[in-house]
């Protein structure tokens, strides 16, 4: 009896521990949370639940470089100490190099450490009841800031700095301030458990009149200011309200009607007189060190006579995060896309969200009435389930390829996934044989994913808010597919030596936007300077940059910083799962130049002992979805559905072991 009622046990217990794994965690310290929630008020909201009041961004503009400054205010009205989490976006080029914690009239500057010293630090901190902030890097345009021994009554101000150069195209210069983060599916449990403190954050609903719980007050201020008169200028997203200085000096804010401005990126875009851009070269002197940056004109687009032949796969993201407005953009976006196919072109469509089915089993003729179907299926889908991208790129890579045509994979997602990495190498490992193009969908896109999946796989990314943005975007696309601007490209120094150029090997260039080199040099004189050259459409393209005439204004303190992100950007950003062998030399630029990294963190550590007890509630700070998402997307966000087996091997031992009691019973 006594080893049959054994059995019941292990088996019962076991049962219900795997039920329990699986369960939507309720913890206090929802950092253990494993999936992306609905945020639920736990007492007061007002009091405890969020200690975030306002985000505020300073951005200055000055030719090409801009330099952010990100102020969050953290109050606790309540009558206990907390410790809180936010996870908020970055840009994915930023550069982030400084954070400060202000408590009252005191400062306290962060160090960059080691990441795991730097936990380390914050948790001895926070242990000894002191005032501490902990900022790391979850991916290169995610981060967590953490703080700990919030009194009742404080007022506490986090302020961090970065920096990041801006690219024009077709002469159009874009700055992006993501304001939220959109919650990531994952389906590989080891990665949800390594990213749980911020995959599993809590997102808020929009309440009966469309407001959000978790909105925080945005504010956003930018000083704009070019050597060259300012023309177009607008945001796409926002309502601005701007004061001209003259002509080549703006400030712009936010209208004060924008009250929810937090759920959405800020985008701002502007041209230059006669669509000039801010090329040349630009130098700096740091350390023993001389930098560059050499930004050069592109080439005028030439219409090539000979155009290979081209089939698209078209990649489709019908998850449950894209339902509603973001897939209505998508299916409009597809229309413009297939609308574009040359007669003498082929396509598929690959839908996917938990699982992936194909339009055909092979390619199609782009013919009117293939072209027609398409539009009938792809208006057919809804929104729902997982985004399970890298197993639809292995089905869109496993297809066969048609002989003698250049194949192009075209993904179509709001990048709301958790395992870029693996993409990322899947798509390099697929370069020599198919490129790709990332159209993100959507008010706050991944563009992590999205701009580094395009780097993966030599394509471009592209980035879709709303379907106003639909026509330009398809444009763009059919020209950087038709012909290359420039290949051959090579950056040399006459009378200097040029080494630790990022990137070391330029690329063909698809898109019509400048070069962009950073690098360092040594040597100098009168005949000292760098040359650019290529082969463009029309005939061999060179550009010469004496260093005589080279600028030492316009942020060039900033060199240094910048030329360290676009290293990062190769041996982190870019490195898909070979990072890890990158640790040191990742380690060593984020410790010399004071830079958040995947391995280096930002603390900051009050000397004062503020809470006595170190007893405090841990709140993990709710986020708003991003505009135009729904709570499906939560619903997809989940982990997989439970795997029985486990259970069933567990219920077969307590039937097997039962079966023998009775045996040995009746014996």
């Amino acid at each position: 009896m006594m080893y049959r009622i054994i059995l019941l046990m292990i088996g019962c217990g076991l049962a219900a521990l795997l039920t329990t794994a699986q369960a939507e965690p309720g913890c206090d310290d929802c950092s253990q949370s494993q999936a992306p929630r609905l945020w639920i008020p736990d007492g007061d909201p007002a009091l405890d639940q969020l200690p975030l009041k306002s985000s505020h961004a300073d951005v200055r503009i000055n030719g090409p470089i801009a330099q952010v400054t990100i102020t969050q205010h953290y109050q606790n009205a309540g009558k206990r100490p907390i410790n809180a989490r936010y996870v908020f976006p970055g840009s994915t080029r930023a550069a982030v190099h400084g954070l400060t914690m202000k408590i009252g009239e005191r400062a306290v500057t962060a160090k960059i450490k080691e990441k795991e010293e730097a936990k380390q630090l914050f948790e001895q901190a926070k242990t000894a009841g002191k005032r501490t902030a902990l900022l790391q890097q979850q991916r290169p345009n995610v981060f967590m800031m953490d703080t700990a021994n919030l009194m009742p009554g404080d007022d506490i101000e986090l302020k961090l700095t970065y920096s990041e150069l801006l690219v024009p195209e077709q002469g159009v210069y874009q700055f992006v301030y993501p304001t939220v983060v959109g919650p990531r599916y994952g389906s590989d449990p080891l990665q949800i458990a390594t990213d749980a403190a911020w995959l599993g954050n809590p997102y808020a609903a929009n309440d009966s009149g469309g407001g959000n719980p978790a909105t925080v007050q945005t504010s956003i201020n930018v000083a704009l200011d070019s050597p060259i008169a300012i023309k177009d200028l607008m945001s796409s997203q926002h309502k601005i309200q701007t004061d001209w200085h003259d002509a080549k000096s703006v400030e712009i804010a936010l209208e004060a009607s924008e009250s929810n401005a937090g759920n959405r990126d800020f985008i701002l875009r502007f041209r230059l007189q006669d669509d000039r851009i801010m090329s040349g070269l630009m130098t700096y002197h740091q350390g023993g060190e001389n930098y560059f940056l050499a930004m050069a004109q592109p080439p005028a687009r030439v219409k090539a006579e000979h155009i290979m032949r081209r089939e698209y796969l078209f990649v489709l993201d019908v998850s449950g995060s894209m339902d509603g407005f973001p897939l209505d953009t998508a299916k409009a976006l597809m229309q413009e896309l297939l609308g574009g196919l040359k007669a003498h072109e082929s396509f598929n469509i690959l839908y996917f969200a938990g699982d992936a089915r194909m339009l055909s089993p092979t390619p199609l003729a782009a013919t009117p009435d293939n072209i027609r179907r398409a539009f009938a299926e792809t208006s057919s889908y809804q929104g729902g389930g997982g985004t399970e991208l890298v197993n639809a790129l292995e089905t869109a890579y496993a297809m066969p390829k048609t002989a003698e045509m250049a194949r192009s994979v075209v993904v179509v997602t709001d990048g709301y996934i958790s395992a870029e990495r693996d993409a990322y190498d899947l798509i390099a490992k697929h370069l020599n044989t198919t490129n790709l193009f990332a159209f993100g969908i959507g008010s706050s896109v991944n563009r992590y994913l999205i701009e580094s999946m395009a780097q993966a796989g030599a394509g471009e990314p592209f980035i879709v808010t709303g379907q106003h943005d639909v026509p330009e975007v398809g444009a763009r696309f059919r020209r950087y597919v038709e012909a290359p601007l420039l290949t051959n490209i090579r950056l040399q120094g006459n009378s200097v030596e040029l080494y630790d150029m990022e990137p070391g090997e330029i690329p063909v260039m698809l898109a019509e936007r400048p070069i962009v080199v950073f690098g360092k040099y040594h040597g100098e004189g009168d005949s000292a300077g760098l040359t650019l050259t290529g082969t463009a459409a029309d005939g061999a393209y060179r550009v010469d940059m004496p260093l005589r005439e080279a600028s030492h204004e316009n942020r060039a303190e900033l060199l240094p910083i910048l030329w360290a992100r676009h290293r990062l950007m190769r041996l982190s950003d870019w490195a898909g799962n070979k990072v890890e062998a990158n640790r040191a030399a990742i380690i060593e630029l984020g410790l010399k130049y004071s830079l958040l990294s995947q391995y280096t963190s930002f603390v900051a550590v009050d000397d004062i002992v503020a809470n006595r007890s170190a007893n405090a509630k841990n709140v993990q700070q709710p986020l708003p979805l991003p505009q135009g998402v729904s709570t499906q997307a939560l619903a997809s966000r989940s982990m997989p559905e439970p795997d029985l087996s486990w259970f069933i091997v567990i219920l077969t031992i307590v039937y097997v072991g039962n079966r023998v009691w009775k045996e040995q019973k009746n014996a």
